[in-house]
This record gives C-alpha cells, sequence and structure tokens, in this order.
C-alpha cells in the first residue's frame, strides 16, 4: 500500500502532534520514547515505529524537527540521542551582541544538521513512511501554513517539490534566533517564513483536526471517538502569575517579550479547550477555575475524536514528586538554553511514566485488523531487522 492509499484508505486514523518549545523538545522525546515501548509490548514487536502506528505525524518548529525524524522512520530512542547532540551544536554558539544585532544563533550549523538528517528528500518523497505535516509563518504575507505530503492535498503539485530539511528550516526559524526561511513555492513565487510558533498553532494539534476533517485539505477522515485518534505532546507547561507591581513596573522590551508569551498560552489553551469539548478525554486538564475540565459537555451528540494531551509541568512541587528536588524550574524556560536538553529528557522519561497509560489508547486502534496491517511497513521492518 502506498502512502496515497494509506492516506485515504477507511478505518481508525491516528494522529501525533508536537508543540515547538526549542530546547524542550527533548522533554516531548521523553513521552515518545516511553510511547513507542507501550506500542511496541502491545504489537509484540521490539522493532515497531510510531510511523508504523500514526497515519499523520506532524509538529511546530523543535516539534516539526522530531516529527520529521519519526515520519522517515526513526526510533524515539535514536532521534533523543541525535536531539542531545544537535542542541549543542545549534544552540552552542551564541552571537556576540555588539557583533550583530538581528540574531542570537548562527543558522549554518542547524542547516548543515538537517542536511545530514534529511538530504535532498523532498515532501513528496517515499522516504516519509507516513502523513507528514509542518506549520509554519509565512512572515510576508502574514499567513500560516501547513506542509503536508497528502497527494490529495490542493497544492501538492507545488509541495511535493519542497526539500523537507528546507520545510522543517521554515518552521524553527523563530524571530530573534535564527533568520527567516526563502522557499520557492512555486509558480515563479518565492516566500519568507518563520517559526510557526508565532501563529495559532504553537500547538498544533487543534489545526491537525482541521487538516484531516475538512474537505478543503484532502484527507477527509471520519471523525468519532473510534474513527480518528489526536495523540498532543507538550514542551513542559507552568502557571506564570506576577505581582501587580511586577507587572506595572514593566519596561517597553519587558512587554515585548511578554505580550508574545501570553498571546502563545492563551493559543495553547484554547487548542486545548476546543479539543477537549469535542471528546470525552481520558486526558482532560482544568482550563481555567471557572471552566474545570469540561468533563460535563461535550459539543454534539457523540465525540468527534479520541484525545490525548501529555505535558510535563516544570514547577517545583511537580518537579519534586518526579525526583527532581534540586532544581530550579524558572531554569528550565529558555528555550535555548542546551546545557539543559539532557535533564529535560529526564524530566520528560519521568514525566511519561506517570502520565501514560496503556488504557488510553483503545484497541480499535492496535493495527491487528487487515486494513490497518495494510498500512504497516513490512519492507522497512525486513530492512531494520536485516532480513533482506
Amino acid at each position: 500500500m502506498n502512502l496515497k492509499e494509506r492516506l485515504s484508505s477507511p478505518g481508525p486514523k491516528r494522529i501525533l502532534a508536537l508543540d515547538g518549545g526549542g530546547i524542550r523538545g527533548a522533554i516531548t522525546l521523553g513521552y515518545l520514547e516511553e510511547m513507542e515501548k507501550m506500542l511496541q509490548k502491545r504489537h509484540n514487536n521490539l522493532d515497531f515505529r510510531l510511523c508504523d502506528y500514526f497515519d499523520l505525524i506532524g509538529g511546530t518548529s523543535t516539534g516539526a524537527i522530531i516529527a520529521g525524524g519519526l515520519a522517515i522512520g526513526m526510533s524515539a530512542t535514536e532521534i533523543k540521542d541525535l536531539y542531545n547532540k544537535l542542541s549543542k551544536k545549534i544552540f552552542g554558539r551564541k552571537v556576540r551582541i555588539f557583533k550583530r544585532l538581528s540574531y542570537k544563533f548562527r543558522v549554518n550549523a542547524l542547516e548543515k544538521e538537517l542536511k545530514n538528517l534529511f538530504g535532498e528528500m523532498t515532501m513528496g518523497s517515499d522516504q516519509l513512511k507516513t502523513g507528514f505535516c509542518v506549520i509554519t509563518k509565512r512572515v510576508d504575507t502574514k499567513n500560516t501554513w501547513s506542509i503536508f505530503n497528502h497527494p490529495n492535498g490542493k497544492y501538492f503539485k507545488y509541495t511535493k517539490n519542497y526539500l523537507v530539511r528546507q520545510v522543517i528550516r521554515a518552521s524553527t526559524a523563530a524571530p530573534t534566533y535564527f533568520k527567516p526561511e526563502i522557499i520557492d513555492i512555486g509558480n515563479g513565487e518565492k516566500g519568507a517564513f518563520v517559526d510557526g510558533g508565532v501563529s495559532m498553532h504553537n500547538n498544533p494539534a487543534l489545526q491537525f483536526f482541521l487538516l484531516t476533517t475538512l474537505k478543503s485539505y484532502g484527507f477527509n477522515w471520519k471523525k468519532g471517538a473510534d474513527n480518528l485518534m489526536i495523540v498532543s505532546i507538550g514542551t513542559g507547561h507552568w502557571q506564570n502569575e506576577e505581582t501587580i507591581d511586577m507587572v506595572t513596573d514593566n519596561k517597553l522590551w519587558d512587554w515585548a517579550g511578554g505580550v508574545i508569551s501570553m498571546l502563545m498560552r492563551d493559543a495553547t489553551s484554547t487548542n486545548e479547550m476546543l479539543l477537549q469539548y469535542f471528546s470525552n478525554s481520558p486526558t482532560s486538564k482544568i482550563i481555567n477555575k471557572e471552566l474545570g475540565d469540561l468533563k460535563d459537555n461535550l459539543i454534539t451528540e457523540k465525540p468527534l475524536l479520541h484525545y490525548l494531551r501529555y505535558n510535563a509541568i516544570l514547577e517545583k512541587e511537580s518537579l519534586e514528586k518526579l525526583g527532581f528536588k534540586a532544581v530550579d524550574p524558572k531554569d528550565l524556560y529558555e528555550i535555548s538554553e542546551a546545557k539543559n536538553t539532557f535533564l529535560l529528557t529526564r524530566i520528560g522519561e519521568a514525566a511519561a511514566k506517570v502520565d501514560i497509560k496503556p488504557n488510553h489508547f483503545p484497541a480499535d486502534f492496535d493495527l491487528k485488523k487487515n486494513s490497518d496491517l495494510e498500512n504497516f511497513d513490512i519492507e522497512g521492518f525486513l530492512n531494520r531487522n536485516k532480513i533482506v
């Protein structure tokens, strides 16, 4: 079964959505590794990959890098090991402020590592083992783009020729951190792209729900708790309450960063609220004191999907419960501190062992039916096990 047949075939569909968050993507990898081990055990196959299970894997910014690795058949453990090495190369050398005021980091290291990983692979390549989507912001038109590899997509005749590494680079071009990425978008036109995190979809889960269920995009996947599952993984969250005096004393530069942070928090909260409103989620969280966890609310008579959200809490009490008593949570918040990568990975691993439950993943979505087994990458399995 080729990719188009897999994406267009009937039967349950599974989506993996990965948040942006710079270095804190290491937390995501802790969850992914635990999830992959659980699914390997369930399917009685130690070589089972997340690309075998999920029909669409995508992300924003650092989530796009991880999603790309998963989509080409890498294991979560392989990406975790690679991520720990890459973080020092990408974020290890800051540009001195008196030399350059525009961007904090040189883009060369990031581009080199993406080329090593993805080479000249295009979005239309059969090297992508499953559906793949990247969220980025076209800054010259202010439009958010979902660049994906479904052949039924309206603009696939153009996007199939985009280099995977260039699309991912576009999604990771965080303003002030890296310069924008210029892409030849087809029909003689170029676009300038920046980090998808400056859109409404740093948490891309809601966009992936729309992408796969609205007719315009070409997926047309069936809605329902037995038909569609979204697993959404964050890069850590915390309560950021400040005193009145702290806020009123803010300088212009404090507001510049603070307003962006507030908007991103609202966008993520809205994502989670709507997806919980659409589902009876076993991982539902308190949205706020007024709304609660929406357990007694459902927008339709029956759930539109099965929704799971995992995100480590980076607060002192929560970290202590995970065994990290000596860690100051505030030291973990900066998205470019490469020295934190290993610690963040350990936090993600510990949180995942507590948060991920096998019963969160209904048997309806197991690869056990004939139609699902046809989706399994048999050639990749044989190659990885050196059978051929």
